[in-house]
């Protein structure tokens, strides 16, 4: 599923690229000579393999120009249809330059964070026993988390690979936010639909500075309906506010050594504001 979705991606994405760089082309070289070949014999084959490089498995080097490219179409898909988790991914990536440099540098002051960007921990089916936290008592927050799965029906292999940060410490850093999202909602206390997302969004922001999340903060609360959206402006703002800038950064939390330990020891020793009733 996630190799489907993982090519679904790039090759949308090669697309929008390869058309948006074709028409910046053909717009410089109006009334030029004409050494410039005819659109048909300019035109590469879409359907070519992607190409790949070795900086690590699965990068796909792209220019500035792409980037911004690729930034503006993922950022209009995004908002357009929030499902699409692959547009959202790519905005993640292709803004997040900054962002995940910042993210690391927290991350390298504080000794926990220093021993996940050094181990680099992946949390997927390969590495994490489902069964096990099914196993675990309600009070614990592994327990919780596998109920968030369960219900949700999500997998932690869902997340899909980083293809366009264009460094191989920032790419870990990226993947380790996709895949300890669904444990901030799990921590939070809040579900995967829209008003539990903006709310998970604002956290994200205020302790990340990842303009995806930023984006998804600001704009998501316009699909809330007038009951959530005053629910949202009254209550879980606020909270959320709250907890992304209180709370102990997120990102420097080794989640996989807590499955055990009593949920709301863990939002304590977090200093995680207990969530609004929902």
């Amino acid at each position: 599923m996630t190799s489907s979705l993982t090519f679904t991606r790039c090759s949308v994405l090669q697309k929008l690229t390869q058309r948006s760089c074709r028409l910046v082309s053909q717009t410089c070289s109006i009334g030029t000579s004409s050494k410039y070949a005819p659109e048909e014999e300019q035109e590469p084959d879409e359907e070519r393999a992607l190409q790949y490089d070795d900086l690590y498995p699965g990068h796909i080097p792209t220019t500035l120009f792409q980037k911004v490219l690729l930034s503006a179409g993922s950022a209009a898909m995004s908002l357009y249809d929030p499902r699409r988790d692959d547009m959202i991914s790519t905005l993640g990536e292709t803004t997040g330059y900054f962002a995940l440099k910042k993210m690391k540098q927290k991350m390298l002051e504080d000794p926990v964070g220093r021993q996940i960007s050094s181990l680099r921990p992946e949390i997927n089916t390969s590495t994490l026993s489902i069964d096990y936290l099914g196993s675990l008592p309600e009070e614990t927050f592994g327990k919780k988390y596998w109920n968030f799965l369960s219900k949700n029906g999500f997998s932690p292999d869902a997340r899909l690979p980083v293809h366009f940060v264009d460094d191989p410490e920032l790419k870990y850093v990226m993947l380790r936010y996709r895949q300890t999202h669904d444990l901030f909602h799990s921590v939070l206390g809040m579900p995967p639909h829209m008003l539990g997302e903006v709310a998970v969004k604002w956290v994200e922001a205020i302790q990340t500075g990842l303009p995806m999340c930023a984006l998804g903060a600001f704009f998501g609360p316009l699909r809330l309906g007038p009951v959530n959206k005053q629910q949202y402006l009254s209550t879980y703002l606020p909270w959320a506010i709250r907890c992304g800038t209180n709370s102990k950064f997120l990102m420097a939390v080794y989640w996989e050594k807590h499955w055990e330990q009593n949920l709301t020891d863990l939002r304590n020793e977090l200093n995680i504001e207990p969530a609004p009733l929902l």
